[in-house]
């Protein structure tokens, strides 16, 4: 079992940044890979970025992301984050953490994790 709690969400100003940040919880936390997705109102739920157990390969929503997100974690403190810059109003979502026990190769589906966050909000003002 792992518990996951996402923090740093926020109102920010379009070109703004915030680092938000994931902790999990379990005796082997740091074998799961982990994802960030995020859902708007009225949208479904979509990939926004993820890494493997080993911290080796990361992977991002091409169009939408890439480039201005950069997830990381910590081993040490269990921690998983993202940092966003240039954030812009199309980015206001509630953002969700997730852990997956097997790294897929449909790492961009919300199906293949096994854990969820409550969830952040992040707003971004025009």
């Amino acid at each position: 079992q792992v518990q996951l709690v996402e923090s740093g969400g926020g109102l920010v100003r379009a070109g703004g940044s915030l680092k938000l940040s994931c902790a999990a919880s379990g005796r082997t936390a740091s074998n799961y890979a982990m994802g960030w997705f995020r859902q708007a109102p009225g949208k479904e739920r979509e990939f926004v970025a993820a890494i493997t157990r080993g911290g080796g390969g990361t992977y991002y929503a091409d169009s939408a992301v890439k480039g201005r997100f950069t997830i990381s974690r910590d081993y040490d403190k269990s921690m998983v984050y993202l940092q966003m810059n240039s954030l812009k109003p199309e980015d206001t979502a509630v953002y969700y953490c997730a852990a997956a026990r097997l790294w897929s190769s449909m790492y961009y589906s919300p199906g293949e994790y096994d854990y969820w966050g409550q969830g952040t909000q992040v707003t971004v003002s025009s």
